[in-house]
Parts: structure tokens; sequence; C-alpha cells
């Protein structure tokens, strides 16, 4: 109950200094602007990705998308297959019935599997006594990340990698509010991915490095398998940190919408960019590309978050983009969709913080499939949305 207290007062208190934080960084984040023209698809793109966040496309992935609660199904299912190690680095681990869940998995997977489970120390400061004893009581080794150093610098990655060899990433906490399809305000709207492949490798590195910071050891060297290539799909995993410059974050959402010639699909949870995005988006908007933008309504978690989303609607619809507020629940997503193939998925909010504080991660690919899918679930949501006028 006094953790859970504390850590009320720590987020009111963070809350409060972040936003102050984001008033001023949005206004002095326009100095870098990548004004290029990029293509979405093939060698182009991958060398555009490589030259900007140093991450190409790499062949050989196979993805499945894990909307909402089917999150928990596939890293349950994953845990449970487990033969060398679970390794997962979370924003938010709170007690409940997703937590139980994801205990009960890791109770049954076979003896021997290693678990090393990193929390950030901000993040997941409210999960209380049980989440510890929980993760104590199923030998899986727990460490937090940053206690005591810079407030804003958190981890805000959602990695979880089984074996080296699957990875699920996304928007998504341990927490109760991500069961649930998005349907009611208990139960948010995000978006997932798992994923084989080379990207995977890539993952798991993510983990190693802040697993190492947090105080943990080097992972053995089985947990770095040489990866299977039978999938179909090119994709890359892009991680970024702090930055007093500019940050991967930064460059992957930029570059995503120089890319978009057709149609540039968002959906985001926390729509507060820079100057230079937004410079971006009303470019493309201007030039004929169907931009797309749905974000959370009055559900928002964060009303601070709602009140600057809504001072740029008049300039984006100006341009000729279309904006839709989420209406059953908190919209907790950050997904971009690029013309036919091109996706992202991740942790990534496009907001001061997390494009100049906090360290994310985000899965891109070009995949026709995985984006046909992507735009069926913004047409589903936009069906339970206000457009703005």
């Amino acid at each position: 109950m006094k953790k859970a207290l504390l850590g009320a007062v720590v987020a009111l208190g963070l809350a409060a200094i972040g936003w102050a934080f984001l008033g001023r960084s949005r206004e002095s984040s326009g100095h870098f602007l990548l004004d290029v023209r990029a293509p979405s698809q093939g060698r182009g793109f991958s060398a555009a990705l490589e030259q900007t966040v140093g991450a190409p496309l790499r062949p050989g992935h196979k993805i499945a998308l894990l909307p909402n609660g089917k999150v928990f199904d596939a890293l349950t299912d994953a845990i449970r297959g487990a033969k060398q190690s679970v390794n997962i680095e979370m924003y938010i681990w709170s007690h409940g019935k997703a937590s139980t869940s994801v205990i009960s998995a890791l109770r049954e997977r076979k003896k021997g599997v290693a678990c090393r489970v990193l929390l950030d120390a901000e993040g997941s400061i409210s999960r209380g006594e049980e989440v510890d004893k929980d993760l104590r009581d199923v030998e899986c080794a727990m460490l937090l990340f940053r206690k005591a150093t810079a407030i804003f610098a958190r981890n805000h990655r959602k990695v979880a990698v089984i074996d080296g060899r699957i990875g699920i990433t996304g928007g998504f906490g341990v927490d109760d509010k991500w069961l649930g399809n998005g349907e009611d305000e208990d139960h948010w709207r995000d978006t997932n991915v798992r994923v084989e492949g080379t990207a995977v490798s890539d993952m798991q590195e993510a983990f190693a490095e802040d697993w190492q910071e947090a105080g943990g050891g080097l992972l053995p060297p089985e947990d770095f398998p040489e990866q299977p290539k039978d999938g179909t799909v090119p994709a890359a995993f892009v991680r970024s940190i702090s930055s007093p410059v500019v940050t991967r974050a930064e460059r992957l959402t930029q570059l995503a919408i120089d890319a978009a010639h057709e149609r540039l699909f968002i959906e985001n949870a926390y729509f507060v960019p820079g100057k230079p995005v937004l410079e971006l988006l009303k470019r493309r908007a201007t030039e004929g590309v169907e931009v797309r933008i749905l974000v959370p309504g009055r559900q928002s978690d964060s009303k601070m978050s709602f009140l600057y989303q809504q001072r740029e609607y008049g300039d984006l619809l100006k341009s000729g983009s279309r904006v839709w507020e989420f209406q059953p629940t908190m919209m907790h997503a950050k997904t971009m969709v690029v013309d036919e193939a091109l996706v992202v998925i991740g942790s990534v909010n496009l907001d001061p913080l997390s494009l100049n504080k906090l360290e994310e991660a985000a899965l891109v690919a070009e995949d026709p499939a995985l984006a046909t899918q992507l735009v069926r679930l913004f047409e589903d949501d936009v069906a339970r949305s206000k457009e703005q006028k």
C-alpha cells in the first residue's frame, strides 16, 4: 500500500515536471529536419534506414500482429515453450490478472530455463511487493533500471525475447489495462507484434545492454543463436536512447514521413510532436499524400497531452490531413503505415519525452500483409472515433 501511494505521488510529480519540460522542448526541437524524399520500399528505403538509424532491413522474418490482449497469449505460449531463456524488459509491470498469467507461465517453464526481468524504476514504482515476491518465487532475476539517475531518461521499451529466437514488442505493459480488446475504459487499445528472424538478435542486444547497466552480468552465448531466415519479410529493430541533439526515435519518425508517397496512417497515444514532424506531415498532405491520424479522445490517461494535441489540429486539417479522436478507451498504440507495405510498430510516442529523452524501440518492416492488417485495425478504430473538423 505504501509503495502504491508513493508511486501515485511520484507519478503526479513526474507528470507536472514532464509537461513543463514538454512545452519547452517542443519549441527547441526544430534544429533537426530530415528533409528528404525517400522511397518506401526495397533497397532504396533500406539504404535510407541504414543511413538514418544504422539499421538496414534484413530479409527472412516472420511477423504476427498481436492487437490488445492477444499479446499475453503469445507471450505466455512462448514462455511455456522456452528451452534456454526468457528475457523481458518492461516500463510498467503491475500486480493483477495480467501479471498472474505471465507468472503462471514462468512457473510452468522447463527446468533450467533462465529468467531475467528488467523493470524501469519509475514506470513500475507502483508494482507493489506482490510482483517482486512473485518473480522471486518463480526464480526470475529482477533488476530495476536507473534507480537514481536523470529523472527523464527512463526505459520506455517493451521487449520480450524467448530463447533468442522469438521477440515480442509494441506498446503493451504487464498490467490489466492491456487485457481484453480495447472496448471499454478499463481496457486500452494497443498494438504489438511477435517476430522471428535477425531482428530478434537486435532485441536481445537491446535487453543485454540495459541489463548490464542495471547491474546484471553478460548473457551466455547461447542467448544469441544463429537466426533462421525462412521468413519472407524484410525487417529491422531500431532502438533509441536519449540525446542532447537528435535521437534515433526522431530520425525514424521523420524518415517514415519522408517515405510516404501515397498514404500515411498514424495511430499514436501522445500526439504532441515538435515543429519538424508537424512540418513534414503538412508537407506530405499538401503534396497529396493521404495523411490520416488517430489519437486518444477524452479517455486519454494524460489530460495535458490531450489538450496539447488539440492545439495542432487546425494547421493539420488546413493542409488536408484528417484527424480522429478514439472514443471508447485510451488509445495507446504507436504505429505507422506508409504506402502499401512499410510499417512501424513499437513504443515510440510522438511527444518530446519519447522523441528526446526516453529509451525507445520499434520494429520496422516491409510487409504488405501486415500493412493491410494494420489498415483494417485503423479503419475499425476510426469507426469508433470522432473526426475533428
